[in-house]
């Protein structure tokens, strides 16, 4: 089972819009530090689901009948945007599952054109392919879901994001999961303030609660990426910041 990052950014993306710190200046110079709306691919060999569609692009990016589903987190426009062009094309129906959200965002239950939204509910794994997902539910300021995904080989990799800390019956159910592979919400440096995302310090209490093969932490700012140039922590082997582009492939799990 393979997962690319096709963005790894929070809401306004890196560079940001007006903005000249560090990580923006990066970015306009280097391609590489680029940071386009948080979304992910799994693939295996029969089958290919997206990860949140916020990417303006999906349209081109994706010939129709190359994606088997659509899993959105929640309906916040930089998860969704990329929906609205996608949905007035023609031909088969191509499911979006998402949370139970009665008003979605803007008119896209009221004009879906292509897109078959189907509610996931949460703790009730569902097939798609090859791949046995389980909604997870998260802490955000609109009904949210995160994606524990299981490939045909046993590989298990958790999508989680966008969240503040876990609900206990979430952790709980990763934490019997088994071993398995995390993408983690990560979109601050350390802050006292709350939020509706983790900083750097309440990802890191995440990852000590579940203990992952390996995690990566996705929905960045540019606050974050920032602070990481000035502060450059040391972090385990096991941790690492993912980039858009990075693919990888989740390891079998050895039972």
């Amino acid at each position: 089972m393979r997962v690319s990052f096709l963005g790894t950014g929070a809401a306004g993306g890196v560079p940001l819009y007006g903005c000249h710190c560090r990580a923006c200046e990066r970015a306009h110079a280097d391609r590489a530090a680029v940071r386009q709306p948080c979304c992910a691919l799994i693939e295996t060999g029969l089958t290919r689901v997206l990860l949140d569609a916020g990417l303006m692009d999906l349209h081109r990016r994706f010939p129709h009948g190359s994606l088997d589903a659509i899993l959105l987190t929640h309906f916040h426009p930089d998860h969704v945007q990329g929906l609205f062009h996608l949905r007035w094309g023609v031909g088969e129906k191509l499911a979006v599952h998402g949370p139970k959200d009665s008003e979605g965002c803007a008119d896209l239950y009221k004009h879906p054109g292509l897109l078959d939204f189907q509610s996931a509910r949460k703790f009730a794994p569902f097939t798609v392919g090859e791949l046995k997902i389980t909604p997870l539910p998260l802490i955000h300021s609109k009904p949210t879901l995160g994606y524990a995904v299981e490939g045909p080989g046993g590989e298990r990799f958790a999508y989680l994001t966008d969240t503040r800390g876990l609900p206990p019956r979430s952790l709980a159910w990763l934490q019997n999961w088994g071993r398995f592979e995390l993408a983690l919400d990560c979109s601050f440096p350390p802050r006292p303030e709350p939020a509706n995302h983790n900083d750097w310090d309440s990802a890191l209490a995440c990852v000590d609660e579940l203990q992952p093969a390996r995690t990566w932490l996705t929905h960045v700012g540019h606050k974050l990426d920032d602070w990481l140039i000035t502060q450059s922590p040391r972090m385990p082997e096991s941790l690492l910041i993912a980039a858009d582009g990075q693919v990888f492939d989740v390891v079998p799990t050895a039972e």
